[in-house]
This record gives C-alpha cells, sequence and structure tokens, in this order.
C-alpha cells in the first residue's frame, strides 16, 4: 500500500510518497471542475455545429448565385 502524507500548507492536497504524485482530496472541487470541462466542450461543440451551418449556407448560396448567373445569362 502506497505511502500518502499530507502537504504542507494545503488542506486538501496530499502526496503519494511512492509516485511523488500529488493529489487533490476536495471532491467539490474536482466536481466543479469536471462540470466546467463539460460546460466548455458543450461551449465548442456548439461553436463547431454553427460553423458547419454557416458553411453550409454558404455553399447553399454560392449555388442559388451561380444558377441566377446561369439563368440571367440565358437571356
Amino acid at each position: 500500500m502506497s505511502d500518502i502524507r499530507k502537504v504542507e500548507g494545503y488542506e486538501h492536497l496530499v502526496k503519494d510518497m511512492e509516485t511523488k504524485a500529488i493529489i487533490n482530496t476536495d471532491r467539490d472541487a474536482y466536481e466543479k471542475a469536471k462540470k466546467r470541462a463539460l460546460a466548455a466542450q458543450a461551449q465548442r461543440d456548439e461553436i463547431r455545429s454553427t460553423t458547419r451551418e454557416i458553411n453550409n449556407l454558404k455553399c447553399e448560396m454560392h449555388e442559388i448565385k451561380s444558377l441566377l448567373k446561369e439563368l440571367v445569362g440565358k437571356q
């Protein structure tokens, strides 16, 4: 089993003496960080989705413009 010691001056930090890892034991902070990460991911997904929509609209507008030019050219 690992030897774990409190980090001096930090209430929620411990150090695993075998791996030298510093571990935050504050579960509330961990849950908040997970929620922030999920919210950030959702925001990135929304931006990606909106960018795809804009690009699709650009393509459709280009197609409409080409068709209009073709119609005007035939007259």
